[in-house]
């Protein structure tokens, strides 16, 4: 059974082995970059596996008109159960209704983001970080 949460810290270390998991870009073999990132994360909502992590949504936000949704990885052996969609609805229903949610997806990830209530829109902008 998986358990969700907003409570439990996660480590760089397990961070980066649930990114590799995934299949997601970032930047794995940076532990001081990854623990930045979590501790500057406004908002960090984990998908556990009994004490495995297999999921997570990590976001940035003001919690009053927008918030970015930074990364959304689950472990590829518990995709398609529904872990990257119930991780979006609680960072959502924390949220609440007046805080738009917004993410750049990877090319791979287009197709799944308007099955989980996603609009595609074409009015973004970016400025791209140096690759790592």
């Amino acid at each position: 059974m998986i358990t969700y949460t907003n409570k439990r810290k996660i480590t760089p270390h397990e961070l980066a082995q649930l990114f590799r998991e995934s299949g997601i870009h970032r930047p794995v073999n940076d532990l001081p970059r990854l623990k930045t990132m979590l501790e500057n994360a406004d908002i960090l909502w984990t998908a556990w596996d009994n004490d495995k992590l297999v999921g997570v949504a990590r976001a940035l936000t003001d919690f009053s008109y927008a918030c970015y949704l930074s990364d959304l990885a689950v472990a590829k052996v518990y995709q398609k159960q529904g872990i990257g969609h119930t991780l979006i609805e609680k960072l959502h229903l924390q949220l609440g209704p007046d805080v738009s949610l917004v993410l750049l997806a990877a090319a791979s990830a287009l197709e799944y983001y308007p099955k989980v209530d996603f609009e595609r829109i074409d009015n973004a902008f970016l400025r791209r970080r140096r690759p790592f």
